[in-house]
Parts: structure tokens; sequence; C-alpha cells
């Protein structure tokens, strides 16, 4: 999974996809409850949820209330005291833990990984426990490389170790994910990466889940990204007591109770721009060159369209660096472009609030949109997003609701 790579487009021909067997189970909490020896209260009390087949239901509340317990009681990690716990029509409290275990993903802070094992050797981990043949692993290993975008030849024999922070979490990820489960817990997955690192992980999470449709399970304490990715948020307060359980658009427009408003502050108005994506806005056109064409003509271009700068594609599509017009005049100014390793991006699947906090940190007004395998799609402009949020209150009103 390249750092920038986002939502393929409808017409993304069919030997560019990954495909998997397993989608996603329902999950049924029934009356769940832990109780640890010595405590008056319960750490968990009575939960019931139905987590749809499919679906990213975000689990958000504040510190000590039990989401994290929740979470790992699904997979058993924590043994509930009472209550059923259905993934399909199975109850899972009475089966055998480990079997379990091996058929939940399962992804933590930090990714996790065993540090004395070769990236191909951690993915290949649930899979050998489960009596794979070894051209079976080996070739899964590689599929799962290649559904995060890292390369195979490139990555399959480092160490964690030589591995950033976010490709860590790309492997952790396509661990979770080898033997093909249709259910994926994550717990804060992406609390110890920076900002970009963060923004560009939730999109490939949900790049992801549109090819996979997993049940996927995701504890935070961060509730914009919890607008981000979820299709469902619960709401949780201590002793894992159900606030509110239901879309993110519903709890922004109607918060159930001086709880849910408290927790969701004052930006709620503004946290709208967490629902729309740049796919669903007007892209606009920048000035384009290639690596190795002519430079006089892409600056005729640039000014053609009143632009002072192009964005510099290779050979794939993939956007490098912007060029001003100035850099243009030298004659070999595209024959060989370095990346960029800051250029500000964002992906189809990204929301306006991504970016405008990109444009907020670029010097061109606007922030490259980024598509499969990087591929350039068009930029984003500041207009558009102040569009966005000047529509904002007037939606509200026409539909009724008090964004509060």
């Amino acid at each position: 999974m390249s750092e920038t790579d986002v939502n393929p487009p409808a017409d993304r021909p069919a030997d560019d996809t990954v495909l998997t067997e397993a989608r996603g189970q329902r999950i049924f909490l029934d009356g769940v409850t832990k109780r640890y020896p010595g405590q008056d209260s319960a750490a968990v009390d009575d939960i019931r949820m139905e987590i749809p087949a499919g679906e990213i239901v975000m689990l958000v509340g504040p510190s000590g209330c039990g989401k994290t317990t929740t979470l790992k009681m699904i997979n058993r990690l924590i043994e509930p005291t009472s209550g059923r716990i259905l993934i399909g029509d199975e109850d899972v409290t009475r089966k055998n833990p480990d079997e379990l275990r091996r058929h939940v993903g399962y992804v933590i802070q930090g990714a996790g990984l065993f540090p004395h094992l070769t990236v191909a050797k951690n993915i290949a981990l649930v899979p050998r426990l489960l009596d794979w043949d070894k051209d079976r692993v080996d070739a899964r290993v590689r599929e799962m490389l290649e559904l995060v975008n890292l390369d195979a030849d490139t990555y399959a024999d480092r160490y964690p170790r030589e591995l950033s922070g976010g490709q860590q979490q790309r492997v952790g990820v396509a661990r979770a994910l080898a033997a093909d489960p249709p259910v994926l817990l994550m717990d804060e997955p992406f609390g110890a990466v920076d900002p970009i690192t963060r923004q560009r992980l939730q999109d490939e999470l949900l790049r992801l889940q549109e090819e996979l449709h997993k049940t996927i399970v995701f504890v935070t304490h961060d509730f914009e990204e919890a607008v981000k990715l979820g299709d469902r948020i619960a709401i949780l307060d201590m002793g894992s007591t159900i606030a509110q359980y239901d879309t993110p658009e519903a709890i922004l427009a109607e918060p159930a109770n001086e709880f849910v408003e408290g927790f969701i502050g004052h930006g709620a108005a503004l946290m709208q721009l967490t629902l729309t994506r740049v796919r669903d806005v007007p892209l606009h056109e920048a000035a384009v060159a290639h690596v190795g064409d002519d430079p006089a003509a892409a600056a005729a271009a640039a000014v053609a369209l009143g632009r002072e700068h192009v964005i510099v594609l290779d050979s794939s599509e993939r956007p490098l660096r912007w060029l001003s017009l100035r850099d243009l005049r030298r004659a070999d100014a595209l024959s060989q472009v370095t990346p960029d390793e800051h250029l500000e991006s964002v992906s189809l699947s990204s929301t306006l609030n991504d970016a405008l906090d990109t444009m907020l940190t670029s010097s061109h007004g606007v922030v490259v949109v980024i598509g499969r395998r990087g591929r350039y799609e068009g930029v984003v402009r500041i207009e558009t997003v102040m569009d966005a949020i000047q529509r904002i209150p007037a939606a509200s009103r026409d539909a009724g609701r008090v964004v509060r």
C-alpha cells in the first residue's frame, strides 16, 4: 500500500484487482458483561449491539469506558463474564479461543509485528498455523503485499525495523487479512503515526474495504476519525453503555443527549466536511507535464491556462513534483525529475477536511488528488472547500435539522 493509493475508479480493469473469498459476517453482542475480581462496577455492563455484515463500526468514548475491552472480547483475548457473542450464527464464546483467533483479523497500534521475523514470515504466520502448503503461503504473501501496495520483491525479506511506521502498519493489516477472515478488529491502529501518514492509512483502509467488504470493528479516541471511517459509530459511556449508535450523519445532526453533544464538541458544523469525500466534489485541472516532455512546450501550455506552475507526472501518471515556469527555462528540466517527498496530496477517499488541512500547508493554493496506484486525478482548490463550508448551514436548515 503506497502512502498515496486510493479507491479505484469504477472502470478499473479486472486484472488490476485483488480478490478474496470471504466477506464480512454479522456480529451480535448479546448481554455481554465483563467483571474483574475486586472491582465494584463492571468494565463492560450488559452491552447489546448488532454490527452488520460488511460494515465499519467505530467504537468511541472517554478513556476507561470499556471500548477496548469490548473489542477484545469479540476474539476472546479478554473472556466475557457472561453473555453471548455471535459471529454469523455461531456463538464464539463456546469455540476454542485459539481456533477463533485464527479466523478473526486483529490489528493494533504500532502494527505489533514480530521484530525477528521478515515481512513475509510475519504475514505467513496464520496461514502456516492453518497448515497451508508452502506454495499457497508464498502466493498469499505476495497477494497480500500487492493488496496493501508494497512491492513483494522489495519488502518481503525486510525486517520491521527497516520499515517506516506507515509501512509497518500496512504489513500489520496484510498479516491480519492473510487467512481471509470475515471479521477484522482494529484497536487504535493509526494512533502512533504522524498526521499525514494517518490520513493516508485511513484512505487505504477505505479503499481496501471497497474491495473486501469485511466486517470491521475499530476502536478510536478520535471522533473525527470515527466520522471519516465509520458506516456507524457507537458512542460509549462508562461500562460500555451505548449513548448513541447511528450513522455519522445522524449523530452530527441530532446528538441523542448532552453527553453525546459534549463528546462531539463545538466543531460539529465544520466536521460536516468530514462527511464529504474528495471524489464527491468537482476536481480542477492543473497544468501537467510528463518526464521527457519539452520544457518550452510545457511552459507555453501552462501560460495558456494562466498557470505559473506545472505538476510533473511519471510514465505511470503518478505526480512527482511541481515545477515553476522559471524551472522550465532549463532545457533539461524534464529529463530527470526527482520525486518530492513532501508533495501535498490527498486521495479520492480523503475528506474535504483532509484537503483543507493539506491545503493550508501548500504554497500552491491547491492540493493534488491521486487515484488508484497513485495516479493523478486533478486538483482541489480552496474555493471548492469554501463553497462546501458555506453550504453546511443551508443544508442543515433544508433538512429541518439543527447542527449543534
